[in-house]
């Protein structure tokens, strides 16, 4: 029904700057929360940030905290993930996903996913 589309990745070198976006459709207005994954080469999908459905709740991993920012435009339907000071141990696919909670307060709440977007940093 929901079906997210990530857009805005790309090749930068470390310390620069990529604004991710996630587009939603199927749907007029979202009451849940939505958050940003990413999976490196040979890793697990991990979490990144997540934003509640008023974008009150805000979290973010430790390993980005500080240079990431999310927000989110229920009007536009559209979240966003702007990265700054970026590092090479960022490189990987960025996934958008939409939680079935308003929170988001655990990663099995997120139950639609974009096809992600690749994020390559290089040093």
């Amino acid at each position: 029904q929901v079906q997210l589309v990530e857009s805005g990745g790309g090749l930068v070198q470390a310390g620069d700057s990529l604004r991710l976006s996630c587009a939603a459709s199927g749907r007029t207005f979202s009451s849940n929360a939505m958050g940003w994954f990413r999976q490196a080469p040979g890793k697990e999908r991990e979490f990144v940030a997540s934003i509640s459905w008023r974008g009150i709740n805000i979290y973010y991993a430790d390993s980005v905290k500080g240079r990431f920012t999310i927000s989110r435009d229920n009007a536009k339907n559209s979240m966003y993930l702007q990265m700054n000071s970026l590092k090479p141990e960022d490189t990987a696919v960025y996934y958008c996903a939409e939680a079935k909670t308003p929170v988001g307060l655990s990663n099995s709440d997120y139950v639609y996913w974009g096809q992600g977007t690749q994020v390559t940093v290089s040093s």
